[in-house]
């Protein structure tokens, strides 16, 4: 006769199994750091690298396992894993590729919080970084070094959004390559938060593994922070893949739950946001005190060549240089005037945001203007609501 136990273990090992076959439209969201093995011989034969079982939170659940599949499809790669953040995936690459005595080579006008870590901690480990000109591939050539292991490519550059001819950076690198026998010793990667996998296909130009920061485009709601690495090689991801294990990162379910919410609207998101940005950047342009609107799909934005022969969308983001005879303070009141531009951190959410920034502390070689920059972001607000919000804060710019 079995014995009768008390409430809280019957409830806990409780035998109700709900039927298979359920469906709808939300992938299933599972919560775990422990996950039951059936047996013995299963605890110790099961396999989460290749996905074909489940053995600890940690290591990935049906929910981080779908959003991988997902995220690897938009970005036409076969591989990814989640972190936490865009700039965890920027230092999960570095750590997974560079040792003490290596050398990364990063573009100058590439994610600021991306070359501080190269700065501190990378060389707090005994390894270099130097930073070139992502517009001439031949810079990025004298810069590589038998020390070079790993190359970052940003498109377009960060907050002044100079597009890059990426193939020809990947030609460089694969020159370098071949003078050490073929073989791929250094690698590139590509920060493709602004592409998101939608403006171009980061493989078809060449790189070896594509980063984003989901927590822009693929969440697009504000609220979530994540990123992801991809890959088409199996080697290089298993090269990732290990060093994301002894790193102990994970994404909680949640959250993962959110990105997969989102996905299915981000291509109409990236459109109406893509829409919108260039109406607003071709208006920005004529305004006074304007001296250059940057927006790669602007004829005069630095590689807009490059951007018209290998992408075929311009994200959300323009930015706005300024007369010099206008001081930053009446910059930073345009900004404060601002209603429906918030000022804030992070772009591709429903909210407009901007924010202003001193390029002569953000980068090694000469910025070209001498005047203020303003970078916007554009929401998901009216395009007129917008253009009036820009037309009614240019008086403080007069003051």
């Amino acid at each position: 006769m079995e014995a009768v136990r008390d409430l809280s273990t019957r409830l806990i090992h409780h035998p109700y199994k709900p039927p298979e076959g359920f469906e709808a439209v939300a992938p299933g969201v599972h919560k775990a750091s422990t996950v039951f093995f059936p047996n013995v011989q299963a605890l110790r034969t099961y396999d989460w690298k290749d996905k074909s079982g489940y053995t600890y939170g940690l290591h990935g659940t049906p929910t981080t396992f779908t959003l991988e599949e997902r995220i690897a499809t938009i970005e036409g790669g076969h591989h990814c894993v989640l972190v936490p953040s865009g700039l965890s995936a920027v230092a999960l690459v570095d750590m997974a590729f560079l040792r003490s005595g290596d050398e990364v080579l990063i573009p100058d006008n590439a994610y600021g919080p991306g070359k501080a870590f190269a700065a501190v901690e990378l060389a707090a480990w005994g390894i270099t970084h130097r930073f070139f000109d992502a517009m001439d591939p031949d810079d990025l050539a004298r810069h590589i070094s038998p020390a070079t292991r790993l190359v970052w490519l940003e498109a377009p550059g960060s907050i002044t959004l100079e597009f890059p001819d990426i193939p020809a950076l990947v030609a460089r690198v694969q020159q370098a390559n071949e003078t050490r026998g073929g073989q791929r010793s250094i690698v590139t990667v590509l920060d493709n938060t602004w592409g998101a996998g939608i403006a171009f296909n980061a493989f078809d130009l060449g790189v070896d593994i594509s980063m984003q920061a989901l927590t822009k485009y693929p969440s697009g709601g504000a609220d979530v922070l994540m990123g992801s690495v991809v890959t088409r090689d199996e080697t290089l991801h298993r090269q990732v893949l290990l060093t994301h294990m002894r790193l102990g990162l994970g994404v909680a379910a949640n959250d993962a739950e959110l990105v997969l919410r989102n996905l299915p609207t981000m291509a109409l998101r990236y459109e109406a946001q893509d829409t919108a940005t260039r109406a607003l950047a071709q208006w920005m342009q004529v305004q006074p005190g304007v001296v250059q609107v940057l927006h790669p799909a602007l004829p005069d934005s630095p590689g807009h060549a490059a951007w018209q022969r290998d992408a075929t969308a311009a994200a959300c983001l323009f930015s706005a240089v300024f007369d010099a005879s206008i001081p930053q303070s009446r910059i930073d009141a345009f900004c404060d005037s601002l209603q429906l531009f918030r000022l804030g951190w992070s772009w591709a959410g429903p909210i407009s945001l901007c924010a202003p920034y001193d390029m002569a502390s953000i980068r090694t070689r000469a910025w070209p203007h001498a005047g203020g920059l303003v970078r916007f972001a554009v929401g998901l607000e009216s395009v007129h609501d917008l253009r009036a919000d820009l037309a009614q804060a240019m008086s403080a710019l007069q003051a």
